[in-house]
């Protein structure tokens, strides 16, 4: 079956971007219930908590959010460094970020579920920090995988593209499965982060952490499988062509 995936890069590519958008709301419904209203993927939701705090809204976190907006933006700047040379898709570099968002994540719920409940202020605003910083690689790799419509951790825009593109707005057309599929799994993922929160803080991180080892290796492998072909390809196609054919290319 991977093979088969690997053979339509694209397809492979948008499952596995569709399976990030799951982890990001299980990941954010622990954030945002668990560590004291705080999204660690959705920094729309940090940059208007912190707006209204920052007004006197009673009751609103301001050093959370503003711990999730920076670390976030770390995470992203890593993943900008590390992919600028590489041309876009899914690379060796691409399955190396994902994996240290893996082991982030892996660290985190086990530090959590050892610990067996809500961590204390300070200890908090670490796992903020670093489930921040891990969903900061994920937006920057998912961005230059560049599968579209799915960033992995934000639907805002892709809601806009599939109103404004619908047929009751005129368009004739959309990638709706894409679109309505992202809608859906975030939303899927932040109900079931929010139930397993009820077994503890450790078990949400737990499902992500293992949803992004899942993508990581079947991202790696089909880009293996998909460079191999490819590799089989131009050789069988350099086989192909006679040595004597005027209309074969020549080396320069």
């Amino acid at each position: 079956m991977l093979r088969r995936l690997s053979s339509n890069t694209p397809k492979l590519h948008l499952g596995l971007m569709l399976a990030l958008t799951f982890s990001t709301g299980v990941v954010d419904a622990v954030g945002y219930l668990g560590l004291d209203r705080v999204f660690t993927g959705n920094m729309t939701g940090n940059v208007v908590i912190l707006g209204m705090a920052l007004a006197g809204a009673d009751g609103l976190p301001v050093i959370g959010p503003v711990i999730a907006l920076l670390s976030f933006m770390l995470g992203a700047v890593i993943a900008g460094r590390v992919l600028r040379p590489i041309k876009e898709g899914w690379t060796h570099r691409s399955t190396t970020l994902l994996t240290v968002v893996a082991v982030i994540m892996v660290g985190l719920a086990i530090a959590l579920l050892i610990y067996g409940g809500t961590p204390p202020k300070p200890a908090e605003y670490i796992v903020t920090l670093f489930l921040a910083i891990a969903m900061g690689i994920q937006a920057g790799t998912a961005r230059h995988i560049a599968v579209k419509d799915v960033t992995t951790v934000v639907v805002t825009s892709t809601i806009t593209g599939f109103a404004a593109d619908s047929r009751l707005a005129g368009g004739k057309g959309q990638p709706w499965f894409r679109r309505a599929a992202a809608i859906v799994l975030i939303a899927a993922g932040a109900g079931v982060g929010a139930l397993l929160l009820r077994l503890g803080l450790g078990w949400g991180v737990s499902l992500s952490a293992l949803i992004t080892v899942v993508v990581a290796l079947l991202g790696h492998v089909g880009a293996r499988y998909s460079s191999a072909a490819a590799s089989a390809a131009a050789l069988e196609a350099e086989r192909a062509t006679p040595a004597d054919d005027p209309q074969a290319p020549r080396p320069v």
